[in-house]
């Protein structure tokens, strides 16, 4: 019985020691210089600023959604691949309206935008039935004028 366990513990052994030694290498070979970009916090490139942080673009928080959609898919994907055989076909619809319906909502986020890392654009598409002419004065409708003057017809 302990023969079995024996290469687990070597090798839990050989882990703890690689990470003792590493640190002890890295604690006696490492220069000892501390400059000021040393101990400066790296943030993926972008160098230090005093102001206040900016908010990160709404896009972002699409993108990150979207990697979220897709990894539950291949969560549900792995499963469905072990045992699509016992599942029969009742398995392979289920899976296929599933990967359907993931893929829909992804054609549509594209289709919106949510990848487009340039300039914003809106998402909204001009109506054609709505005039450039179009202002408050002219589509809101005004009651009660009893002792006020109207307002002045736009030419």
């Amino acid at each position: 019985m302990t023969g079995q366990y024996l290469p687990i513990f070597a090798l839990g052994v050989l882990a703890v020691l690689f990470a003792a030694l590493s640190f002890g290498a890295s604690r006696l070979l490492a220069p000892r210089r501390q400059t000021k970009a040393k101990l400066a916090p790296y943030e993926c490139g972008v160098e230090e600023s005093t102001d206040a942080p900016e908010r990160f673009g709404v896009r972002f928080f699409l993108i990150a959604m979207i990697f979220i959609v897709f990894d539950i898919e291949i969560i549900f994907l792995y499963p469905w691949a072990v045992s699509y055989r016992d599942l029969g076909l009742f398995g392979l619809v289920a899976m296929g309206i599933f990967a359907l319906a993931v893929f829909e909502s992804f054609v549509y986020l594209i289709g919106n935008g949510a990848l487009d890392w340039g300039p914003s654009r809106p998402i909204w598409r001009r109506d054609p039935q709505v005039s450039a002419r179009r202002t408050s004065d002219t589509t809101i409708r005004r009651v009660g004028l009893d002792g006020r003057s109207a307002p002045e017809e736009a030419a």
